[in-house]
């Protein structure tokens, strides 16, 4: 694992070939309404003469952080879609999207919503979510089962912007490899790693990079992310990093400044998980044939 993460096949789950959690009816952490609009309507393909899709992006991102693209629609600035534009990695994993009026076209379909919304990137906006994972026991040290498969957890943190559970996961930066990405989202949101002491980060470095030795690709593609708009979208890869050595216990979790909470969480009912997390999970368990409530 690590390198070009653009290379790494797209994995498909059924629940994220369309939108939902994307639709609104509000844009996440704002008072923006989006227009509601029949399901049927969301493929491209499907003509829709109607459709008036509200201009949104976020003051945060139209004030040219060096993080966010410029405004191309008004400075007709050239950027190079569907490749590597010098550090920033603009392929897709569903393949080659379209491009309109100097703006990529979301590859799902409408969302009600067009410009960058909360997005820093137009086209797609890439993360990296680790799910990293442990037997659930007993006082006794014995794995916990339910209809006779063993109870999964997980390292999750709780969102300020929605209150949702999700994967202590975050955006790749520029030029990064997508095996840094996962180890420095997860030390900063499960363990605060940038507001420890010297000691601390060795300490914690060491257990990180045992526990990230080996993984396992859940998912690499689109996610339906509530910030996604019909110009900017979020892609992701979920690699599951399973602890069976009792590496995590040793761990002392404590929230990064952007989490409300952080907590092993088990995987015994239906939670209410951020974007596309339950689908991630819910592939977590089905790899290591443990229970999964339906």
């Amino acid at each position: 694992m690590g390198g070009n993460y653009s290379n790494l096949p797209q994995t498909t789950l059924p629940n994220l070939t369309t939108h939902k959690k994307a639709l609104g009816p509000d844009y996440l952490g704002t008072d923006t309404k989006k227009p509601p609009f029949d399901g049927r309507y969301i493929p491209w393909s499907v003509p829709y003469a109607q459709y008036s899709p509200v201009d949104y992006t976020a003051g945060v991102v139209a004030a040219a952080p060096v993080w966010a693209d410029p405004d191309v629609r008004k400075t007709k600035e050239h950027l190079h879609f569907n490749t590597t534009d010098g550090k920033v990695n603009r392929v897709s994993f569903m393949g080659v999207y379209d491009v309109n009026d100097c703006v990529p076209v979301n590859p799902i379909g409408r969302t009600g919503m067009k410009g960058r919304g909360l997005l820093g990137k137009w086209g797609p906006n890439h993360a990296a979510d680790p799910i990293v994972t442990r037997w659930k026991k007993d006082g006794g040290g014995n794995t916990m089962t339910r209809d006779g498969m063993g109870i999964l957890e997980f390292v999750a943190i709780k969102r300020n912007d929605t209150g949702e559970w999700a994967i202590p996961g975050g955006m790749v930066d520029n030029g990064e490899c997508v095996s840094i990405t996962l180890k420095r989202e997860f030390g900063e949101e499960a363990f605060n790693s940038l507001a420890i002491s010297a000691k601390e980060t060795a300490e914690l470095k060491q257990q990180l990079d045992t526990l990230f030795k080996a993984g396992k690709k859940i998912y690499s593609g689109y996610v339906d992310d509530p910030r996604n708009t019909d110009n900017a979208w979020m892609e992701t890869v979920a690699m599951n990093f399973h602890d069976d050595v009792g590496t995590t216990h040793r761990f002392k979790l404590k929230a990064g400044s952007d989490a409300g909470g952080v907590r092993w969480l088990a995987i015994d009912k239906k939670i209410p998980l951020y974007a596309s997390h339950y689908d991630f999970v819910k592939q977590v368990c089905r790899v290591h044939n443990a229970y999964f409530e339906q």
